[in-house]
């Protein structure tokens, strides 16, 4: 009879379990020294080894030939517990068996002594299914049991456990396997059956199993059931992870703001029997792929995809924006929670994808800040936004050119222009200044795109845009006048390529090219000094000898 690989190749020592060296190393030395806990909690995401490890130190706590703290696997006591003959060792599906009843029966049978081992071992699965007064009734034999008695609790959602459970074991948490392992362990096991593994497979498989050791090898057992040459193509194939093109049409769709292209599409997919929950929520694990082609670095590490799917997802990222990504994802949640709630499926799927692929039928605060997003990027990118729908477009050769002027007559004598002087050509041997004082004259207007430009100097200049925190600046004519309280301002700007980096900032942010200079506020104006004023009786004297009016004192 066949026996499924995960089964077949269950670790049988602690040196077997893949990527739990951190509890396998403890667990082992515990029985090696004789220390050994009443009660173990073992908690992780499936296919971890929490059972196979509770299983292990089962049979390490009673064999009596034990080796660096693992089973002998050779000895009667070991032979018995694997083939289920041994009593002693007993095994609960706490899913199946979690009422108070169950518990009782464990609590009266761990007051008798063990027939053939030294300890009789109760391995409890998905612990958290116990009901509370399951719970309440395993307290006291938990806290206090006696002492030919282990406990072994083992679940996937330990948050699920009451406090009073936690605190009376000793807690061991699972992490999941990585890919490396796990690649490293089906290349034994293919070497051992005698099948060919591709590397890029193996890798596939890895990323997959979403770190469970046992779903890597389930797929691993479907593939060879196929072909005894597995190949990345074999496990897209048994793994469901072909025929994407729809989400990519859907998603391009989307990008365009084609509304009608996106109905058709849907409608094309409903013609097909297609499920429009299934639908939604491929949509929307197809858009966080997006995002991850867009945020990380290293997509190809965290993405389950082809290298062919790679390249399709960090093309189409490029015409997405990082905050349509996250609204169209909050969009797809919510139509997928409305659906759940019995309204009309394909009605909620066309809604959804005609607000995305028309914003200005949203209006909520999300919509309109990635409207904003996108007129920002039109804008520092130097395009035109895109023409609202329906908006007819004037090809260029038919748009209104501006009428030319007259030319004069002939015998009219032409007056030539004046002559206005030419900037002087910038030499390329000469750079230029790094920052200027700028001239205190005319008004100054504050520059109100100035937070944008720090953002855009926080990507070319970081330590730049330390010293400018809690900076402004200011327009007068041609010149950006920074105003900064940082007193090692002034002397940074002046050095390397400082000025640059900040001029590049500004014309991100702005478009316009300008100089540079330094704020410095112009001095007030003093009043004019007022002359003391005249006596009047000196007036009235000097008005008496102009009429000839002899004046003594």
């Amino acid at each position: 009879m066949y026996q499924v690989l995960y089964r077949k190749y269950r670790p049988q020592v602690f040196s077997d379990v893949v990527g739990q060296e951190h509890i396998t190393a403890t667990l082992s030395r515990e029985v090696e020294t004789g220390k050994l806990s009443h009660a173990y909690l073992f908690t992780g995401s499936r296919g971890t080894g929490k059972t196979t490890c509770a299983k292990i130190l089962a049979k390490a706590v009673n064999c009596p030939h034990t080796k660096n703290g693992n089973p002998c696997n050779e000895c009667e006591i070991c032979r018995g517990i694997d083939a289920g003959a041994i009593l002693d060792v007993v095994e609960i599906d706490a899913a199946s068996n979690n009422g108070v009843d169950n518990i009782r029966d464990i609590r009266e049978e761990s007051s008798y002594a063990p027939t053939n081992c030294s300890y009789r071992v109760y391995i409890i699965d998905e612990v958290h299914m116990l009901s509370i007064g399951a719970f309440n009734a395993l307290l006291k034999t938990l806290e206090e049991p006696p002492a030919h008695v282990k406990f072994i609790l083992a679940t996937t959602e330990v948050h699920k456990l009451p406090v009073t459970i936690l605190s009376r074991c000793q807690r061991f948490d699972f992490k999941r396997v990585s890919p490396e392992a796990m690649k490293q362990r089906m290349d034994q096991i293919a070497a051992m059956e005698g099948f060919t593994l591709d590397d890029e497979a193996a890798t596939l498989i890895a990323r997959l199993a979403d770190g469970g050791m046992r779903d890597a090898l389930s797929t691993l057992d479907q593939c060879i059931g196929q072909d005894r040459h597995v190949t990345a193509a074999l496990v897209s194939k048994v793994a469901g992870i072909t025929g994407k093109d729809h989400l990519f049409a859907l998603a391009a769709a989307v990008a365009g703001q084609d509304a009608p292209a996106a109905l058709e599409a849907l409608n094309d997919l409903y013609a097909a029997s297609c499920d429009m929950e299934r639908l939604c929520a491929d949509l929307t694990l197809h858009f966080r792929n997006l995002m991850i082609a867009k945020t990380v670095r290293n997509a190809a590490g965290v993405l389950i995809c082809t290298k062919q799917e790679l390249e399709q997802y960090l093309a189409q990222s490029k015409t997405f924006t990082l905050a349509s990504i996250l609204f169209t994802i909050d969009l797809l949640q919510e139509t997928a929670a409305t659906m759940k709630k019995g309204g009309n499926r394909r009605i909620e799927m066309e809604m959804a994808l005609l607000r995305l692929a028309t914003p200005t039928l949203d209006t909520d605060n999300k919509a309109l800040l990635v409207r904003i997003a996108a007129l920002e990027r039109a804008v520092r990118a130097g395009v035109a936004p895109a023409a609202e729908p329906g908006t007819p477009v004037v090809p260029q050769s038919e748009a209104p050119q501006p009428a030319a002027e007259p030319e004069p007559p002939a015998d009219v004598p032409q007056t030539p222009p004046a002559d206005v002087p030419a900037p002087p050509a910038a030499s390329a041997a000469q750079p230029e200044p790094a920052a200027q004082q700028a001239a205190d004259t005319g008004e100054d207007a504050l520059l109100t795109a100035w937070p944008q430009v720090m953002e855009e100097l926080a990507q070319l200049n970081k330590p730049l845009w330390g010293i400018l925190l809690n900076s402004s600046a200011y327009v007068r004519g041609d010149f950006v006048l920074i105003k900064s309280e940082n007193p090692t301002f002034s002397s940074f700007i002046k050095t390397g390529t400082n000025a640059r980096d900040v001029k590049e900032a500004i014309y991100r942010a702005t478009g316009r090219k300008s100089r540079l200079g330094i704020y410095s506020r112009p001095a007030p104006q003093k009043p004019p000094k007022e002359e003391p004023a005249a006596d009047p009786l000196d007036r009235l004297l000097q008005k008496a000898q102009s009429l000839g009016v002899a004046v003594t004192e």
